[in-house]
């Protein structure tokens, strides 16, 4: 957890137990997680690790999934994904999913939800200025974007729904290594925002630039926990866990 000069941060999102399924496939076992106000945590493993089924069981977007979640104090394990979302839960998939035949503003106004007391407002001036690439093009439609431009528009419009929390899946896979660059900008200024982020990623590089922690699946299972800096160092775990 996060400390700075008045204690322990608050706890924004909590997790205990969290089992997952696909029909009958069993994918996460008894996952236990946590973050703080203004953390960076990197969830980590292989591909077919878990990550991306361990965001949208905190989203909401597993029927199958058993355990608690909690979200600033509220018990969140039963609600449906947009009552987690106007909570202030933010989710940037993996598949991006923009609006092709919508512009940038129209993508951006399609996230917008009230300001919320203690979150970052943000008005698409401001992610403008968060991503200059998508100010210079507002008006042009999602279809006629490179991957990366898309990936940052379905951040930005994520951030137009003023969360305090925002679950970030593979945002540097497929995308230009501007972007990748771009990208971790934007992380280290929501974390100094106070914004807690859940990054799902397998560039060890990316991670280890903008996280405090991390966990690492591996068979849906959590091989570790703890700083970024000491899995960078850990060798072993690194080959066994994270190598494809």
């Amino acid at each position: 957890m996060s400390i700075n000069a008045q204690g322990p941060a608050e706890t924004v999102l909590k997790v205990s137990g969290l089992n997952a399924f696909y029909g009958r496939a069993h994918i996460l076992f008894d996952l236990d997680l946590e973050l703080a106000r203004g953390e960076v945590v990197a969830l980590m493993g292989r591909n077919g690790a878990g990550k991306s089924t361990t965001m949208k069981a905190i989203m909401g977007m597993l029927p199958g999934t058993i355990g608690r979640v909690e979200f600033r104090g509220h018990d969140i394990s039963h609600a449906q994904p947009f009552q987690r979302s106007r909570l202030g839960l933010g989710f940037v998939p993996e598949d991006r999913r923009v609006f092709t035949d919508l512009t940038v503003l129209q993508n951006l106004e399609v996230g917008r939800q009230p300001a919320r007391p203690g979150a970052v407002t943000w008005t698409p001036e401001k992610l403008f200025a968060l991503f200059p690439n998508l100010g210079e093009m507002p008006h042009r439609p999602g279809g006629q974007m490179s991957g990366g431009e898309q990936q940052m528009l379905t951040v930005a419009r994520t951030l137009m729904g003023n969360p305090h929390m925002v679950l970030l899946d593979e945002p540097s896979e497929g995308v230009a290594p501007l972007i990748v660059e771009q990208m971790a900008n934007m992380i280290t200024t929501l974390k100094r925002e106070g914004m807690a982020i859940l990054l799902s990623e397998q560039n060890l590089r990316f991670a280890e630039l903008v996280s405090d922690r991390a966990y690492v699946l591996d068979n849906g299972q959590l091989r570790y926990q703890g700083s970024m800096q000491q899995l960078a160092a850990d060798e072993e775990l690194r080959r066994t866990s994270l190598s494809a």
